[in-house]
């Protein structure tokens, strides 16, 4: 539980929880967490505007002598997706990053997969053409996918073959052949830097396996993908804040809205973290504010 004032999803684990328990699918309400986790963290750490974040987090900013303020504001956040014009067809998108006269310059789609590992071919073809459709119209827009599979595991009453991720008969756990090779696929969708490079591919994408038993639930699974791996989270929005600076405040150096903000270290918001959190906040996030 996070102490007062501090936003409930403002931390990953929370959010996966939420993933990890949840029985229902269709309406989104299981993934929803993960995208004001995103919203939030794109503003604290990525640096990008309150304003510019769809799903709006629930933070307000204002400029004063010497910085930018950021401070926490319940009121202001809301459960909106933004809907981007593709080349072949319009596409709601998780979580976008909009910037005036530029238009969306960052976007995160989140899939969640709980159980049916041999029909993850479908989300393969989905993934290949909702980054294709967005590419196709906007070249330079810096596209990201988290994929969250439920790490099931063999030994758990209930669980079916088809919807077991972890064999766990021996240890380590093995994950099952349907998981590893989704694997295969999405690390060969990752890694686009130039905005003339294919445009089936993402800027950045994250696998996850989320750990669903007993005091693990919500815990990302650490043997899988590996610490090193392509598809690692640890460095999942470190490649998208790489590909946006080089597309953007790299390239047009002289127009400040490009470039993502620094926020002043006597923000509200700043001091809520430190109030709530103590010291050791950034290890508790797991990221880094972007302070000036």
């Amino acid at each position: 539980m996070l102490p007062e004032g501090i936003p409930d999803y403002l931390c990953l684990r929370p959010a996966l929880e939420v993933f990890a328990r949840s029985e229902e699918t269709q309406s989104q309400s299981h993934i929803k967490p993960l995208h004001r986790y995103i919203a939030l963290r794109l503003v604290l750490e990525g640096g990008f505007l309150p304003d510019e974040v769809t799903p709006h987090p629930p933070l307000r900013y204002r400029r004063v002598a010497g910085g930018s303020l950021l401070e926490f504001d319940p009121a202001a956040e809301t459960s909106a997706e933004k809907t981007v014009i593709g080349g072949l067809r319009t596409k709601g998108i998780d979580v976008v990053v909009t910037k005036p006269d530029l238009g969306p310059v960052l976007a995160v789609s989140v899939k969640g997969t709980g159980g049916a590992f041999r029909n993850l071919t479908n989300r393969m073809e989905e993934a290949i053409g909702d980054c294709t459709n967005i590419h196709i119209m906007y070249p330079g827009l810096v596209y990201g996918l988290l994929s969250l599979i439920r790490a099931n595991r063999s030994t758990t009453p209930g669980i079916s073959g088809n919807d077991t991720c972890l064999l766990c008969e021996k240890e380590p756990p093995t994950v099952v052949m349907s998981v590893r090779r989704y694997h295969s696929v999405l690390a060969n969708l990752t890694g686009r830097k130039f905005v003339r490079n294919d445009h089936s591919r993402y800027e950045a994408v994250g696998l996850l396996l989320v750990e669903a038993q007993g005091d693990l639930t919500g815990a990302i699974h650490d043997g899988f993908p590996p610490t090193d791996d392509l598809l690692a989270f640890r460095s999942f929005f470190r490649t998208l804040y790489e590909c946006y600076d080089l597309r953007y405040p790299y390239v047009a150096a002289n127009m400040a809205a490009a470039r993502r903000a620094a926020w002043a270290e006597r923000s509200p918001a700043l001091d809520v973290l430190q109030t709530g959190l103590g010291d050791e906040h950034p290890s508790v996030l797991g990221y880094v504010p972007r302070v000036a």
